[in-house]
């Protein structure tokens, strides 16, 4: 069992943004249970999941009493629960100031540039906007891959589970160049154990959905 005894459980949506926190549960070696949603039913927006998260988004997670939502706050909360599987640097590593920052420009600079970008929207002043602009935002992320493979640098953490699965899908549709050091990374990370068994279990429960 989980720590406290509790199991964690997984609002979880065959191909969306929960199948990336699926396969860190996979890498984590966690107990979980997952309760399984049918988007094409809107089953994310009935009463018994608004009542759980009132966005109506996944991932979302509940552990004992705890229920954590946001993408990023799910893998933050996930990795500190298993400490053993050292996919998170601990207060006082001197990682963890980057861990944090590199999950955390996951969800205030990359993912606000690819939806504006695909929206077609116009930019904001890069003094008004959350990521400055999409070039910059870019380039200081293909730089810290090119320190590689991993974010980090020679370590994995549950950020490359983070960054692996949004490169992966931004790139299948074009939001996001398959550059070289981008191509690279997401091909290391799509041999990862857990992403291969998530994977295959979306497979699985999509089936069962059509």
């Amino acid at each position: 069992m989980t720590p406290q005894n509790h199991q964690v459980t997984l609002y979880h949506c065959p191909y969306t943004r929960s199948s990336g926190a699926l396969a860190l549960l996979e890498e984590l070696g966690a107990d979980y249970q997952l309760h399984v949603m049918n988007m094409k039913s809107g089953d994310q927006r009935k009463p018994e999941f608004l009542a759980i998260n009132p966005m109506g988004k996944v991932p979302t997670i509940t552990h004992g009493d705890a229920v954590v939502t946001e993408q990023v706050s799910v893998y933050l909360y996930l990795a500190d629960l298993y400490p053993e599987a050292e996919l998170a640097p601990p207060l006082g590593d001197p990682l963890r100031g980057p861990y944090l920052r590199w999950m955390v420009f996951y969800g205030t600079c990359f993912e606000p540039a690819v939806v504006d970008r695909a929206q077609k929207r116009i930019p904001a002043p890069a003094a008004t906007s959350p990521y400055g602009d999409f070039d910059t935002m870019l380039k200081t992320l293909v730089e810290q891959l090119e320190k590689g493979p991993w974010i980090l640098g020679e370590r994995f953490t549950a950020a490359d589970v983070l960054w692996g699965s949004a490169l992966n899908w931004t790139t299948q549709f074009g939001l996001i160049p398959q550059i070289p050091v981008i191509k690279d990374y997401i091909a290391r990370f799509i041999q990862r154990p857990g992403y291969v068994r998530a994977l295959a279990k979306d497979a699985e429960l999509a089936a069962s959905q059509a």
